[in-house]
């Protein structure tokens, strides 16, 4: 098949528009989903969901710390317990405001691509984080299997938003799996016993909520604080668990997955770091997307961590490790194009 480009969500441009605007005009046919961005409030991944506890009366007595297990950032963290008057199998958390913002894009995709702007296969992506993810971040350990119901309602709630807003053969629905794959890996414990299986259950029944016409992928993750990893995998081993446990609960989900995105870091050209993918068990339809674009090292860089994964196996589409809407605006043009250098030749 043809080598395409995947964006994994964030593009640190000045708006929706001038996302869909450049990525379009730079990549064209190589990528056939465009993600928003993330700009504005959504530039830092899930910090913005802040407001969304704390306006929220099942969550009481913020904790703040200056750092907290397995981060490595000096920014303040704010942890929240959940009131015991509340019953987690019936309080309805606000709007997280996912669905708003997708929706707003959308209008905004809708117009560029019956202009012309954007090409007519081409989907539009919405990257929603698990709710482990802001049960993680945002709730004090002891409260956070008590939680996680509540903020799962919620997640979905948008989800469905979403659906119902925009039509499912031009949408595609990115779940970015990050604390789940950390907690695997030696990162934050999460607060259940299996880490994988656990974490695969959730993301199989997330899955499984995506309508079949809509095209639906998962980001394995491993942060992107200060442009480091929260916790630096040894090699894909866990991803290929995870990759694996949830390509195998195909009956469950559903419908297929789009596509399954791993990160390689920077300095891992190395045939230890991909040999997992010996044991790859994908179903033929799901693309595997391999993070091994760097722009720091350019095109020789990539083209040395692409030679090591073609030792394994060489259909696979191309991305960033993570998103890249907290570097420098004047640079994303330059990594754009290194997306569609590698994938043209």
């Amino acid at each position: 098949m043809p080598r395409n480009a995947h964006l994994v969500g964030s593009v640190g441009l000045a708006d929706a528009d001038t996302v869909f605007r450049t990525v379009s005009e730079t990549l064209g046919d190589h990528c056939p989903r465009i993600p928003d961005g993330e700009t504005g409030r959504r530039g830092y991944w899930i910090r913005w969901q802040m407001a969304s506890f704390e306006n929220s009366a099942a969550f009481v007595n913020k904790e703040v710390s200056e750092a907290r297990e397995g981060f490595k950032d000096d920014l303040k963290r704010a942890f929240y317990s959940l009131d015991p008057s509340v019953n987690p199998s019936t309080f309805e958390m606000a709007p997280l405001g996912y669905a708003d913002e997708a929706l707003n894009s959308w209008q905004t995709f809708a117009a560029l691509q019956a202009a012309g702007d954007i090409g007519p296969e081409v989907r539009f992506q919405v990257s929603l984080p698990t709710p482990i993810a802001l049960v993680q971040s945002f709730v004090r350990m002891e409260d956070r299997l008590a939680a996680e119901p509540i903020i799962e309602r919620a997640m979905l709630r948008d989800l469905y938003a979403i659906l119902e807003g925009i039509p499912h053969d031009k949408l595609c629905i990115q779940w970015d799996v990050c604390f789940e794959v950390l907690g695997a890996d030696g990162g934050p414990p999460l607060p259940y016993a299996d880490p994988v299986g656990g974490s695969i259950d959730r993301v199989v029944r997330l899955c499984a909520k995506v309508g079949p016409d809509a095209e639906c992928g998962i980001h394995l993750c491993y942060g992107d604080p200060g442009h480091k990893h929260v916790v630096e995998p040894p090699d894909l081993a866990v991803s290929l668990a995870f990759s694996n446990g949830i390509s195998q609960n195909a009956a469950a989900l559903g419908r297929a997955l789009t596509f399954i995105h791993m990160p390689v870091p920077r300095d891992r050209h190395d045939d230890a770091y991909v040999a997992p993918l010996r044991g790859l068990a994908m179903a033929d339809d799901t693309r595997l997307v391999l993070g091994l674009i760097h722009l720091t090292d350019g095109e020789e860089g990539t083209r040395r961590r692409m030679a090591t994964a073609d030792g394994v196996l060489t259909d696979y589409d191309v991305a960033t490790e993570c998103g890249f809407g907290r570097r420098d605006p004047a640079t994303i043009p330059e990594l754009l194009q290194l997306h569609r250098t590698v994938c043209e030749r």
